[in-house]
């Protein structure tokens, strides 16, 4: 067997030789070789008893590191309940060999896990999963098939609506039963404590045994991760719960035996009523959750079900599923359009506010692309498919989704490592001081139970987990609706704190759809000789002036001579020779390496840049012919966006590579605050780094593939989605309308988010930091009211209800007027 492996480090000729050394040691390699050039190393074993691992540590030996082939799968997982399962969850995966990361989100109940196929499989980490308590399924990618999860949500609701029924059901006429001689309320004789005191404990227990069967999932899921050492919140109800049934169990047997003082030593209803509550807790958290995945399901919902395929033989109605990369489909007027494509007949409009969130709608003609989920407004066309299931837009879209709402914010970091011992803790917390007031309070074992139980109970890790995925997945979901997709949480969290904006010129600020403004020729040649050699010199360039060119030249009627040599000088222009003649067309730098003047020029050059035009210089070999300008029209949105990010209080940086005069223009035209001119397309990330530098925030606005690697280089890039894939793919946040306006509505969402996610953490924090004191009696000890396990139940199931909803208000969030 032979495989190959990248190696990152090497720089000569005696770093492959150190390698292949180290690597040839190991017994079980019959030959290892390495080559510099493309960086790889190739292993050629003899048998099986060399794993990857092995050959990585004895690269590494030699100084460098191997890159070992990984792959990454979601999961979707079943059976959690609070933070402290994720954890568990996480914390088991990890330590399968081979497994090098692992997220586990609660809020979206999912896991992300990057791992070595060849040491560890999805049935490994499943049964790991399995072997923890909880069920793990892999997670399908195309949309079509990402309902499994919903259904499963449904059902776990329908589940959660029939325990609490049924609790109910039993635990109304026992709370009734137990609380009522209390407050003097008509209690039947035969079941009145002053008359018949052990019946009366008898009907408890036969009306909490329903109860406890009913909700036998915390008993059997608690007590399985406490013998594990992981216990969780399930536990804690448990542990709870079972405490208060087996001492009242206990306090019948004593009253069948006569002993009338166990009559106020039954905890048959706090038993009943917790597990009653806490169901009920879980189903309006269950509920609650269910909505924030809402933007998910909008989406799944977009697509059709099916499609008109136009074949030889007529057109045939099938699944969309089924639809092939180049078949030809028919879409007729209010219908959606299927998958992505290009149009081969006909012409509609098309409403693609599903992509962008514009409503008007687009013009569709021969050769334009459409995308699939979108509706055609009117008109019959056939297309082309040219990207089906996974590769659809809207799967990328619902993909990128799913990602930002799977991930953890570095935000949410304190809470996991408080979830991670918090359980623990509050059983211990439970058990000492249920142990103080018994032996240090001199308090009856009933009175220690209460508090016990009441601790156990109050506690509830659930909000801690919840307050940060909770708010992620609503703000990414909201963020979606608007057109507005962010990668991850941490770009998310990072948004907000953005102080600076830097924002590249052509295709951000202005509609990247340059026209020829000014032909000025000199007295040597005419105006269309002029226009003749530009637009023949342009013809082997792709920049989107020398489009403005060939554009006019072609409303002009002006005929291509042929193009003898072209080369494109990044940065300054292009060099061209036509008929023998060397020509040179770019800006001021390209002249002056050329050695031709300028002086007579600088004049009519300074005025076209002062109305923010883009002078270019066309010259031979000799003198500059003439000054052909060009224009790029700025956005309508471009001004009103700026001011919103003033408003904000965010100063806004421009960078193009225009002349000084011309960027100056602009800027002033839309009210940016800096300009960064004459900047090469490969200095770009240089000044962003020099901006960040300062100790700002950066986030850089962008759409050409000269902004990919600003893009990356800023804390948070942010890519036009007209713009490139190779912008789209560099950035953090892709911003699908073509609209300036959305950089301020990302900051707002994030920034609104991020508030969201403080507030959940401090009332998570705050309710267990006041809640399990008060359990532990503290304001007995001054005199206070000792908590009742039920109230307790109650408070705990409000605090993740309550964290949960806080979330939900993020759905009400406006980014912006449709």
């Amino acid at each position: 067997m032979t495989k190959s492996f990248d190696v990152m480090g090497m720089h000569c000729a005696s770093c492959a030789q150190s390698i292949e050394k180290e690597v040839n040691k190991l017994a079980g390699v019959e030959g290892a070789a390495v080559n510099l050039a493309n960086e790889k190393l190739t292993v050629e074993y003899k048998d099986d008893s060399v794993t990857d691992e092995m050959v990585s540590q004895a690269v590494e030996q030699a100084g460098y590191e191997l890159v070992i082939p990984t792959m990454t799968q979601w999961f979707n997982i079943y059976g959690m309940h609070c933070a402290s399962c994720a954890q568990t969850i996480e914390q088991a995966v990890t330590k399968l060999t081979g497994v090098q990361s692992v997220v586990v989100n609660l809020a979206s109940e999912n896991m992300k896990v990057t791992y070595q196929p060849e040491l560890v499989t999805n049935k490994t980490i499943k049964d790991i999963v399995a072997d923890s308590g909880y069920e793990a399924k892999e997670k399908e990618t195309n949309p079509q098939l990402t309902n499994d999860q919903s259904d499963y949500k449904q059902k776990e609701i329908n589940q959660y609506k029939k325990r609490v029924i049924w609790s109910a059901i039993f635990a109304i006429p026992l709370l009734y039963i137990a609380m009522g001689p209390m407050i003097h309320l008509p209690i039947p004789s035969i079941i009145h404590p002053n008359t018949h005191p052990a019946v009366f404990a008898l009907i408890q227990l036969l009306l909490t045994t329903p109860i406890m069967i009913i909700n036998h999932d915390y008993f059997s899921v608690g007590f399985k991760t406490l013998f594990k050492g992981h216990p969780n919140m399930d536990t804690l109800v448990a542990l709870g719960s079972s405490a208060a049934y087996g001492w009242s169990i206990f306090s019948l047997w004593n009253l069948y035996q006569g002993d009338l003082h166990f009559l106020h030593q039954l905890y048959f209803e706090s038993a009943g009523v917790i597990l009653t509550l806490i169901t009920l807790g879980n189903y309006f958290e269950a509920i609650s959750k269910g909505r924030s995945s809402e933007a998910i399901k909008k989406l799944l919902d977009l697509a059709p079900d099916t499609a008109l395929v136009v074949t030889d033989h007529g057109v045939e109605e099938r699944e969309v599923s089924s639809v092939s990369v180049g078949e030809t489909i028919r879409v007729k007027p209010g219908e959606k359009i299927p998958v992505d494509g290009r149009i081969v007949s006909g012409t509609s409009s098309v409403d693609e506010s599903m992509l962008t969130g514009e409503s008007l709608p687009v013009k569709k003609s021969v050769g334009d692309n459409v995308v699939g989920a979108s509706i055609n407004q009117n008109g019959t066309f056939d297309y082309q498919a040219t990207k089906v299931g996974d590769d659809t837009a809207l799967a990328q879209i619902v993909h990128l989704v799913e990602e930002a709402q799977g991930s953890k914010a570095p935000i949410a970091k304190l809470a996991d490592k408080i979830s991670g011992i918090f359980v623990p803790t509050v059983i211990v917390l439970s058990i000492l001081s249920s142990l103080a007031w018994y032996f240090i309070g001199n308090q009856s074992i009933a009175f220690s139970l209460t508090i016990a139980i009441a601790v156990l109970v109050i506690a509830c890790p659930c909000a801690l987990g919840l307050a940060t995925p909770m708010a992620i997945m609503v703000g990414t979901g909201k963020g979606a609706e608007n057109g507005i997709l962010i990668k991850s949480a941490e770009a998310l969290e990072i948004t907000g704190k953005i102080d600076h904006v830097i924002l590249d010129k052509t295709g951000t600020i202005t509609q990247g759809e340059p026209s020829v403004t000014n032909v000025i020729a000199s007295p040597s040649i005419s105006k269309d000789e002029l226009i003749e050699i530009a637009v023949s010199a342009e013809q082997g360039s792709e920049h989107p002036l020398a489009n403005a060119i060939t554009t006019y030249g072609e409303a002009h009627h002006i005929q291509q001579k042929a193009l003898d040599y072209f080369e494109a000088i990044t940065g300054k222009g292009i060099m061209a020779k036509i008929d023998d003649n060397m020509y040179y067309f770019g800006n001021e730098y390209l002249m002056t390496s050329q050695h031709l003047q300028i002086n007579d020029w600088e004049e009519t050059v300074a005025s076209l840049a002062n109305e923010g035009k883009t002078p270019m210089y066309l010259a031979n070999e000799e003198i500059i012919l003439g000054i052909i300008a060009v224009a790029d029209p700025i956005k309508p949105s471009s001004k009103q966006a700026i001011e919103q990010l003033h408003q904000q209080k965010i100063p806004v940086t421009m960078i193009t590579g225009d002349n000084t005069q011309t960027a100056q223009a602009i800027a002033k035209q839309v009210g940016i605050d800096h300009v960064r001119s004459e900047v090469l397309p490969e200095d770009k990330a240089t000044e962003v780094q020099a901006i960040r530098e300062e100790g700002l925030t950066v986030a850089m606005v962008g759409d050409g593939i000269n902004d990919a690697p600003a893009l990356a280089t800023a804390d948070i890039g942010m890519a036009i989605g007209s713009g490139t894939d190779v912008a789209i793919e560099s950035a953090n946040i892709v911003l699908m309308n073509d609209d300036l306006e959305d950089v301020s509505h990302a900051i707002a969402l994030s920034r609104a988010t991020l508030k969201n996610i403080r507030e959940n953490l401090f009332w998570a924090f705050a309710y267990n930091t006041i809640g399990i004191p008060v359990a532990m009696g503290i304001l007995y000890l001054f005199g206070g009211p000792l908590m009742n396990p039920m109230f307790a139940a109650a408070a705990m199931s409000l605090s993740s209800v309550s964290v949960v909803l806080n979330a939900l208000r993020l759905k009400k969030f406006h980014s912006k007027s449709k």
